[in-house]
């Protein structure tokens, strides 16, 4: 799987953090990472919280997210290089200074980069993946990967002309379920139950996992 790195220009309002939280939850979901939504979310709402505190509400930033390695850099980047973040030691229940203390507790590691006219707040998470392009470290999605090489005739699904990787690999999945329904019925199951009990089956694990 390839995670390009993208960057999102916004201003540092806070009526801004729910949507940037909703784009970050999509690309998460869309690069199989969905294990580690709640970590990003955090992060981004901490850091641009840390921006309208200390830089001032209405400051143009960039969000950013790619990938190093296995792990998942969270960055921030705003126009201000003297008002650097710094980690306090707050108790509890303080209204304040709490934010680079979550940032710092969901997070592997964090930092800032100065540029000459900016700063980049970053933070590295954690990830399942076994290697940066390829899937989470998980038994199931390596026997779907299985599956899905053996039914393409022996080779990984690749892209076709004017279709990504990503929509190619999912018709594929799509044509290896609708085949599964027809071998279904073909022996005399019933397709929609088979279905409904393969999604519960599927939740429930999640569920587990989660």
């Amino acid at each position: 799987m390839t995670r390009k790195p993208w960057e999102l220009p916004f201003l540092a309002e806070p009526e801004e953090v729910a949507g940037l939280r909703r784009v970050v939850r999509l690309h998460l979901r869309l690069w199989g990472l969905s294990d580690v939504s709640d970590a990003a979310e955090t992060c981004v709402s901490e850091l641009v919280a840390n921006v309208i505190r200390h830089v001032g509400e209405g400051t143009p930033c960039t969000l950013t997210a790619e990938m190093r390695d296995t792990h998942l850099r969270i960055g921030l980047r705003d126009p201000d290089t003297r008002a650097l973040p710094t980690l306090l030691s707050v108790g509890p229940d303080a209204e304040a200074g709490r934010g680079l203390a979550l940032v710092d507790a969901v997070s592997e590691r964090w930092g800032v980069i100065l540029g000459a006219d900016s700063k980049l707040v970053w933070c590295d998470l954690v990830t399942r993946l076994a290697s940066a392009g390829g899937h989470i470290d998980d038994p199931k999605v390596l026997k779907g990967e299985a599956c899905l090489i053996l039914y393409a005739g022996g080779a990984v699904p690749g892209p076709l002309p004017g279709r990504t990787r990503a929509v190619y690999q999912q018709e594929t999945a799509i044509d290896l379920i609708a085949d599964l329904l027809h071998w279904l019925r073909a022996h005399g199951y019933d397709p929609d139950e088979a279905l409904d009990l393969a999604q519960s089956h599927f939740e429930a694990e999640l569920s587990q996992a989660g």
